[in-house]
């Protein structure tokens, strides 16, 4: 009656059907790999497992269990303290380099599989943040995976002190964190350059990420402690111990949270620079 026409497009409301179509694409895309995720859950759990169970089962439940427990008794209890924050971090970073890093090596490869992403009626630096979200929630399944075993696994006791409050809002932030590193090095890693990649990145950053042992311990040695403030995987790991092993000596609070969201702001604006000229190389 007024003269206006509205075209219905299927499968689209028909109200602003338009406006809407990106946040609907970058739904279907993140959709898209959940649905992945969950054909492929039972690989998806074992690369998630693999490497912090061996670890935790060796240090907190074989060494102190043949008397080789670090520091005696009281040591080893401490250590299996000290060692869940680290553990739960581990599994965060490397869901941020499997689940965005790899696939994004292969998908800007030989095949140019990245393509089909692209064509959605979305930005292409959506597309960049999409695979991010994807990796952190990724990470966010993998931190709750091996949070049980590294709480249950140890043969001495596990004294967790957790602050909800705390670990919901560090723990996004460290999930995030790993997966812009992985956009970053997804984007800037050729397919023939990926065992490099664990071996002169990947590895570093975890035996020097406060991981197995907290930050405030490097005092002895101030020039290691000052270099290590270098890596993400530092204050995913301070993070997680200020959330669940307070009695722990642990970076300050606003340390961590700078640090966590200056890491991801810096990945995530390095990340979609090199994805927006992969894609359109």
């Amino acid at each position: 009656m007024n003269g206006t026409t509205t075209t219905v497009v299927e499968g689209l409301p028909a109200t602003g059907a338009f406006s809407s179509t990106p946040t609907v694409a970058f739904g279907a895309l993140l959709l898209r790999d959940l649905s992945v995720l969950r054909k492929e859950f039972v690989q998806f759990i074992a690369r998630t497992v693999m490497q912090p169970l061996l670890f935790v089962f060796v240090f907190a439940y074989v060494f102190p269990k043949i008397g080789q427990g670090v520091g005696g008794a009281a040591g080893a209890a401490a250590f299996s303290s000290i060692l869940v924050p680290g553990v739960v971090a581990i599994a965060c970073i490397f869901q941020g380099i499997q689940s965005v890093a790899l696939p994004l090596v292969q998908e800007f490869g030989y095949s140019r599989e990245i393509e089909d992403r692209v064509m959605a009626p979305l930005p292409v630096w959506s597309v960049a943040v999409e695979k991010v979200v994807a990796g952190a929630l990724q990470g966010l399944i993998a931190a709750a995976i091996v949070f049980p075993l590294a709480m249950f696994v140890p043969a001495t006791p596990v004294h967790l002190d957790v602050r909800p409050l705390l670990l919901f809002t560090l723990l996004p932030l460290a999930a995030g964190t790993a997966s812009s590193l992985g956009l970053v090095l997804g984007t800037r890693v050729q397919p023939r350059q990926v065992p490099l990649l664990f071996g002169i990145v990947v590895i570093p950053i975890v035996f020097l990420g406060a991981t197995y042992y907290p930050w405030a311990t490097l005092t002895p040695i101030p020039w290691l402690k000052a270099v290590v403030l270098l890596n993400p995987l530092v204050y995913m790991s301070e993070g997680m111990r200020i959330s669940l092993t307070p009695q722990v000596p642990h970076m300050p609070y606003v340390a961590v949270y700078g640090g966590l969201i200056g890491f991801t702001a810096l990945f995530l604006a390095l990340g979609i620079d090199g994805f927006r000229k992969r894609v359109l190389s």
